[in-house]
Protein backbone atom coordinates (compact mmCIF):
# COMPACT_ATOMS: atom_id res chain seq x y z
CA UNK A 1 0.00 0.00 0.00
CA UNK A 2 3.04 2.13 1.08
CA UNK A 3 4.95 1.57 -2.36
CA UNK A 4 1.63 2.47 -4.33
CA UNK A 5 0.98 5.54 -2.53
CA UNK A 6 4.91 6.34 -3.12
CA UNK A 7 4.67 5.22 -7.20
CA UNK A 8 1.13 7.24 -7.28
CA UNK A 9 3.09 10.47 -5.38
CA UNK A 10 6.52 9.86 -7.62
CA UNK A 11 3.43 9.64 -10.89
CA UNK A 12 2.08 13.37 -9.87
CA UNK A 13 5.67 15.27 -9.12
CA UNK A 14 6.57 13.66 -13.05
CA UNK A 15 3.49 14.99 -14.24
CA UNK A 16 3.86 18.55 -12.58
CA UNK A 17 7.31 18.79 -13.73
CA UNK A 18 6.09 18.15 -17.70
CA UNK A 19 3.55 20.48 -17.31
CA UNK A 20 6.31 23.40 -15.58
CA UNK A 21 8.48 22.56 -18.47
CA UNK A 22 5.32 22.74 -21.07
CA UNK A 23 4.53 26.04 -19.33
CA UNK A 24 8.75 27.04 -19.29
CA UNK A 25 8.85 26.23 -23.42
CA UNK A 26 5.68 28.15 -23.63
CA UNK A 27 6.59 30.92 -21.86
CA UNK A 28 10.46 30.93 -23.80
CA UNK A 29 8.08 30.52 -27.02
CA UNK A 30 5.84 33.81 -25.78
CA UNK A 31 9.21 35.51 -25.11
CA UNK A 32 10.61 34.93 -28.15
CA UNK A 33 7.65 36.09 -29.70
CA UNK A 34 7.40 39.35 -28.09
CA UNK A 35 11.13 40.21 -28.48
CA UNK A 36 10.67 39.66 -31.97
CA UNK A 37 7.23 41.94 -32.31
CA UNK A 38 9.18 44.27 -30.06
CA UNK A 39 12.36 44.29 -32.88
CA UNK A 40 9.88 44.56 -35.60
CA UNK A 41 7.82 47.72 -34.18
CA UNK A 42 11.24 49.27 -33.54
CA UNK A 43 12.62 48.92 -37.24
CA UNK A 44 9.34 50.05 -38.11
CA UNK A 45 9.20 53.29 -35.94
CA UNK A 46 12.66 53.51 -36.55
CA UNK A 47 11.89 53.75 -40.23
CA UNK A 48 9.09 56.19 -39.79
CA UNK A 49 11.14 59.01 -37.65
CA UNK A 50 14.28 58.57 -39.68
CA UNK A 51 12.59 62.02 -41.24
CA UNK A 52 12.87 63.23 -37.84
CA UNK A 53 16.34 62.20 -37.41
CA UNK A 54 17.88 64.10 -40.88
CA UNK A 55 16.42 67.20 -39.38
CA UNK A 56 17.58 66.98 -35.55
CA UNK A 57 20.79 65.79 -36.81
CA UNK A 58 21.56 69.27 -39.12
CA UNK A 59 19.65 71.47 -36.12
CA UNK A 60 21.78 70.35 -32.86
CA UNK A 61 24.60 70.61 -35.07
CA UNK A 62 23.82 74.11 -36.09
CA UNK A 63 22.94 74.69 -32.33
CA UNK A 64 26.47 74.14 -31.47
CA UNK A 65 27.90 76.65 -34.54
CA UNK A 66 29.53 79.41 -32.80
CA UNK A 67 30.65 77.04 -29.25
CA UNK A 68 34.51 77.34 -28.66
CA UNK A 69 36.00 74.32 -30.24
CA UNK A 70 37.43 72.86 -26.87
CA UNK A 71 33.34 73.43 -25.60
CA UNK A 72 31.88 71.71 -28.59
CA UNK A 73 31.71 68.45 -27.03
CA UNK A 74 30.37 69.35 -23.36
CA UNK A 75 27.85 71.44 -25.08
CA UNK A 76 26.99 68.69 -27.12
CA UNK A 77 26.92 66.51 -24.25
CA UNK A 78 25.13 68.90 -21.78
CA UNK A 79 21.65 68.90 -24.95
CA UNK A 80 22.26 65.16 -24.92
CA UNK A 81 21.20 65.30 -20.78
CA UNK A 82 18.95 67.44 -21.58
CA UNK A 83 17.17 65.82 -25.07
CA UNK A 84 17.02 62.27 -22.53
CA UNK A 85 15.16 64.52 -19.54
CA UNK A 86 12.47 65.35 -22.85
CA UNK A 87 12.61 62.03 -23.20
CA UNK A 88 11.63 60.84 -20.01
CA UNK A 89 8.93 63.25 -19.85
CA UNK A 90 7.53 62.72 -23.12
CA UNK A 91 7.55 58.59 -22.91
CA UNK A 92 4.77 58.33 -19.98
CA UNK A 93 2.87 60.94 -21.41
CA UNK A 94 2.60 59.10 -24.48
CA UNK A 95 1.69 55.55 -22.63
CA UNK A 96 -0.64 57.85 -20.48
CA UNK A 97 -2.36 58.75 -23.86
CA UNK A 98 -2.21 55.38 -24.98
CA UNK A 99 -3.87 53.69 -22.11
CA UNK A 100 -6.51 56.75 -21.12
CA UNK A 101 -6.98 58.49 -24.55
CA UNK A 102 -6.06 55.99 -27.36
CA UNK A 103 -8.81 58.19 -29.74
CA UNK A 104 -6.32 60.86 -29.24
CA UNK A 105 -3.08 59.29 -31.15
CA UNK A 106 -4.49 59.80 -34.40
CA UNK A 107 -5.20 63.73 -33.94
CA UNK A 108 -1.77 63.87 -32.52
CA UNK A 109 -0.60 61.71 -34.87
CA UNK A 110 -1.87 64.19 -37.90
CA UNK A 111 -0.66 67.65 -35.78
CA UNK A 112 2.85 66.39 -35.61
CA UNK A 113 2.47 65.50 -39.04
CA UNK A 114 1.50 69.15 -39.55
CA UNK A 115 4.27 70.55 -37.88
CA UNK A 116 6.44 68.59 -39.86
CA UNK A 117 5.68 70.09 -43.23
CA UNK A 118 5.06 73.66 -41.21
CA UNK A 119 8.71 73.37 -40.25
CA UNK A 120 9.40 72.01 -43.89
CA UNK A 121 7.96 74.93 -45.69
CA UNK A 122 9.28 77.57 -43.15
CA UNK A 123 12.65 76.62 -43.61
CA UNK A 124 12.46 76.42 -47.52
CA UNK A 125 10.92 80.46 -47.10
CA UNK A 126 13.80 81.66 -44.94
CA UNK A 127 16.04 79.76 -47.84
CA UNK A 128 14.58 82.30 -50.51
CA UNK A 129 13.43 84.96 -48.09
CA UNK A 130 16.75 85.83 -46.27
CA UNK A 131 20.19 86.06 -48.16
CA UNK A 132 23.09 84.82 -47.14
CA UNK A 133 24.58 88.13 -45.92
CA UNK A 134 21.54 87.26 -43.06
CA UNK A 135 23.61 83.91 -42.42
CA UNK A 136 27.15 84.85 -42.98
CA UNK A 137 26.04 88.23 -39.92
CA UNK A 138 24.88 85.44 -37.89
CA UNK A 139 28.14 83.16 -37.89
CA UNK A 140 29.83 86.88 -37.47
CA UNK A 141 28.13 87.95 -34.49
CA UNK A 142 29.19 84.72 -32.95
CA UNK A 143 32.59 84.91 -34.09
CA UNK A 144 32.61 87.86 -32.18
CA UNK A 145 31.09 86.73 -29.38
CA UNK A 146 33.92 84.39 -29.41
CA UNK A 147 36.95 86.91 -29.20
CA UNK A 148 35.23 89.29 -27.19
CA UNK A 149 36.34 88.90 -23.36
CA UNK A 150 33.55 91.20 -22.15
CA UNK A 151 31.27 88.45 -23.15
CA UNK A 152 29.85 85.56 -20.69
CA UNK A 153 31.07 82.79 -22.99
CA UNK A 154 29.22 80.26 -19.88
CA UNK A 155 26.24 82.60 -20.10
CA UNK A 156 26.47 82.50 -24.00
CA UNK A 157 26.71 78.66 -23.92
CA UNK A 158 23.38 78.00 -21.68
CA UNK A 159 21.31 80.36 -23.86
CA UNK A 160 22.79 77.78 -26.57
CA UNK A 161 22.37 74.54 -24.45
CA UNK A 162 18.90 76.04 -23.74
CA UNK A 163 17.69 76.84 -27.35
CA UNK A 164 19.01 73.11 -28.53
CA UNK A 165 16.72 71.67 -25.83
CA UNK A 166 13.99 73.41 -26.57
CA UNK A 167 14.36 72.58 -30.15
CA UNK A 168 14.98 68.88 -29.00
CA UNK A 169 11.93 68.70 -27.35
CA UNK A 170 9.67 69.67 -30.32
CA UNK A 171 11.74 67.04 -32.27
CA UNK A 172 11.60 64.29 -29.85
CA UNK A 173 7.88 64.91 -29.55
CA UNK A 174 7.44 64.15 -32.86
CA UNK A 175 9.75 61.25 -32.88
CA UNK A 176 7.48 59.36 -29.36
CA UNK A 177 4.25 60.87 -31.54
CA UNK A 178 5.28 58.74 -34.44
CA UNK A 179 6.37 55.76 -32.28
CA UNK A 180 3.13 55.89 -30.19
CA UNK A 181 1.13 55.33 -34.06
CA UNK A 182 3.00 52.33 -34.82
CA UNK A 183 2.54 50.95 -31.49
CA UNK A 184 -0.56 51.66 -30.33
CA UNK A 185 -2.70 48.47 -31.23
CA UNK A 186 0.41 46.58 -29.21
CA UNK A 187 0.28 45.35 -25.54
CA UNK A 188 1.38 47.76 -23.01
CA UNK A 189 4.83 46.10 -22.33
CA UNK A 190 5.46 45.99 -25.50
CA UNK A 191 4.56 49.54 -26.10
CA UNK A 192 6.90 50.41 -23.12
CA UNK A 193 9.83 48.74 -24.80
CA UNK A 194 9.88 50.03 -28.05
CA UNK A 195 8.87 53.60 -26.61
CA UNK A 196 12.20 53.49 -24.41
CA UNK A 197 14.15 51.84 -27.51
CA UNK A 198 13.20 54.04 -29.65
CA UNK A 199 14.02 56.61 -27.31
CA UNK A 200 17.43 56.10 -26.09
CA UNK A 201 18.59 54.74 -29.57
CA UNK A 202 17.73 58.18 -31.02
CA UNK A 203 19.28 59.79 -28.19
CA UNK A 204 22.58 58.42 -28.70
CA UNK A 205 22.64 58.50 -32.40
CA UNK A 206 21.90 61.99 -32.74
CA UNK A 207 24.18 63.12 -30.56
CA UNK A 208 27.10 60.94 -31.27
CA UNK A 209 26.30 61.46 -34.77
CA UNK A 210 26.20 65.38 -33.49
CA UNK A 211 29.71 64.98 -31.57
CA UNK A 212 31.35 63.54 -34.89
CA UNK A 213 30.02 66.08 -37.15
CA UNK A 214 31.22 69.45 -35.09
CA UNK A 215 34.80 67.96 -34.62
CA UNK A 216 34.92 66.80 -38.33
CA UNK A 217 37.33 70.19 -38.99
CA UNK A 218 39.32 69.08 -35.87
CA UNK A 219 40.01 65.99 -37.48
CA UNK A 220 40.36 67.49 -40.87
CA UNK A 221 42.94 69.90 -39.38
CA UNK A 222 44.39 66.97 -37.32
CA UNK A 223 45.60 64.69 -40.57
CA UNK A 224 46.25 67.61 -42.31
CA UNK A 225 49.25 68.58 -39.88
CA UNK A 226 50.65 64.76 -40.10
CA UNK A 227 53.58 64.24 -42.01
CA UNK A 228 52.66 62.29 -45.12
CA UNK A 229 50.89 63.36 -48.47
CA UNK A 230 48.19 61.14 -48.05
CA UNK A 231 46.84 62.22 -44.43
CA UNK A 232 47.27 66.10 -45.61
CA UNK A 233 45.51 65.47 -48.48
CA UNK A 234 43.18 63.15 -46.65
CA UNK A 235 42.98 65.98 -43.92
CA UNK A 236 41.76 68.73 -46.34
CA UNK A 237 39.11 66.85 -47.86
CA UNK A 238 37.55 66.40 -44.26
CA UNK A 239 37.55 70.05 -43.97
CA UNK A 240 35.83 70.69 -47.27
CA UNK A 241 33.50 68.26 -47.22
CA UNK A 242 32.43 69.02 -43.67
CA UNK A 243 30.35 72.54 -44.95
CA UNK A 244 28.79 70.04 -47.52
CA UNK A 245 27.90 67.35 -45.18
CA UNK A 246 25.95 69.64 -43.15
CA UNK A 247 24.16 71.05 -46.36
CA UNK A 248 23.55 67.55 -47.34
CA UNK A 249 22.03 66.62 -43.93
CA UNK A 250 19.56 70.21 -43.83
CA UNK A 251 18.51 69.43 -47.31
CA UNK A 252 17.80 65.79 -46.96
CA UNK A 253 16.18 66.69 -43.52
CA UNK A 254 13.86 68.95 -45.06
CA UNK A 255 12.64 66.50 -47.88
CA UNK A 256 12.57 63.77 -45.24
CA UNK A 257 9.93 66.07 -43.40
CA UNK A 258 7.79 66.53 -46.34
CA UNK A 259 7.43 62.67 -46.92
CA UNK A 260 6.98 62.04 -43.27
CA UNK A 261 4.03 64.51 -42.72
CA UNK A 262 2.77 63.75 -45.58
CA UNK A 263 2.58 60.86 -45.42
CA UNK A 264 1.25 60.84 -41.67
CA UNK A 265 -1.33 63.26 -43.24
CA UNK A 266 -2.21 61.28 -45.93
CA UNK A 267 -2.71 58.20 -43.90
CA UNK A 268 -4.97 60.06 -41.10
CA UNK A 269 -7.16 60.86 -43.77
CA UNK A 270 -8.83 58.71 -45.69
CA UNK A 271 -10.30 60.50 -48.82
CA UNK A 272 -6.37 61.48 -49.49
CA UNK A 273 -5.38 57.69 -48.63
CA UNK A 274 -7.63 56.14 -50.73
CA UNK A 275 -6.80 58.24 -53.65
CA UNK A 276 -3.02 58.04 -53.33
CA UNK A 277 -3.39 54.37 -53.00
CA UNK A 278 -5.10 53.95 -55.49
CA UNK A 279 -2.31 55.93 -57.54
CA UNK A 280 0.06 53.52 -56.76
CA UNK A 281 -2.38 50.64 -57.69
CA UNK A 282 -2.24 52.32 -61.17
CA UNK A 283 1.36 52.57 -61.95
CA UNK A 284 2.44 49.65 -60.80
CA UNK A 285 0.88 48.80 -63.96
CA UNK A 286 3.59 50.45 -66.15
CA UNK A 287 7.06 49.46 -67.35
CA UNK A 288 9.00 48.63 -64.34
CA UNK A 289 6.10 49.42 -61.92
CA UNK A 290 7.26 47.76 -58.39
CA UNK A 291 9.96 51.00 -58.64
CA UNK A 292 7.05 53.50 -59.92
CA UNK A 293 4.94 52.19 -57.20
CA UNK A 294 6.94 53.33 -54.49
CA UNK A 295 8.17 56.48 -56.52
CA UNK A 296 5.04 58.01 -57.24
CA UNK A 297 2.62 57.32 -53.54
CA UNK A 298 6.29 58.72 -52.18
CA UNK A 299 5.85 62.12 -54.41
CA UNK A 300 2.22 62.46 -53.76
CA UNK A 301 3.09 62.16 -49.92
CA UNK A 302 6.05 65.17 -50.40
CA UNK A 303 3.74 67.34 -52.68
CA UNK A 304 0.68 66.94 -49.83
CA UNK A 305 3.28 67.95 -47.50
CA UNK A 306 4.88 71.05 -48.91
CA UNK A 307 0.92 72.28 -49.73
CA UNK A 308 -0.24 71.25 -45.87
CA UNK A 309 2.92 73.44 -44.76
CA UNK A 310 2.71 76.16 -47.35
CA UNK A 311 -1.15 76.63 -45.91
CA UNK A 312 0.01 76.31 -42.22
CA UNK A 313 2.62 78.78 -42.61
CA UNK A 314 0.21 81.52 -44.01
CA UNK A 315 -2.26 80.75 -41.44
CA UNK A 316 0.54 81.67 -38.74
CA UNK A 317 1.85 84.62 -40.45
CA UNK A 318 -2.23 85.86 -40.37
CA UNK A 319 -2.61 84.88 -36.26
CA UNK A 320 0.57 86.52 -35.48
CA UNK A 321 -0.57 89.75 -37.78
CA UNK A 322 -3.95 90.23 -36.17
CA UNK A 323 -2.10 89.35 -32.55
CA UNK A 324 0.43 92.06 -33.34
CA UNK A 325 -2.53 94.60 -35.17
CA UNK A 326 -5.11 93.40 -31.97
CA UNK A 327 -2.05 94.31 -29.63
CA UNK A 328 -0.79 97.65 -31.14
CA UNK A 329 -2.05 100.96 -29.88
Amino acid sequence: MAAGSLLALLDDIATVLDDVALMTKVAARKSAAMADDVSVMTKVAAQKTAGVLGDDLALNAQQVTGVRAEREIPVVWAVAKGSLVNKAILVPAALLISAFAPWAVTPLLMVGGAFLCFEGFEKLAHKFLHSTQHDEAVRESHAQANANPAVDLVAFEKDKIKGAVRTDFILSAEIIAITLGTVASAPFVQQVAVLAGIAVVMTIGVYGFVAGIVKLDDLGLWLHNKPGATARALGAGIVRAAPWLMKALSVAGTAAMFLVGGGILVHGTPALHHAVEGVGVAVALWPVGGLWAVLVPNLLNAVIGIVAGGLVVVGVTLVNRLRKGATAP
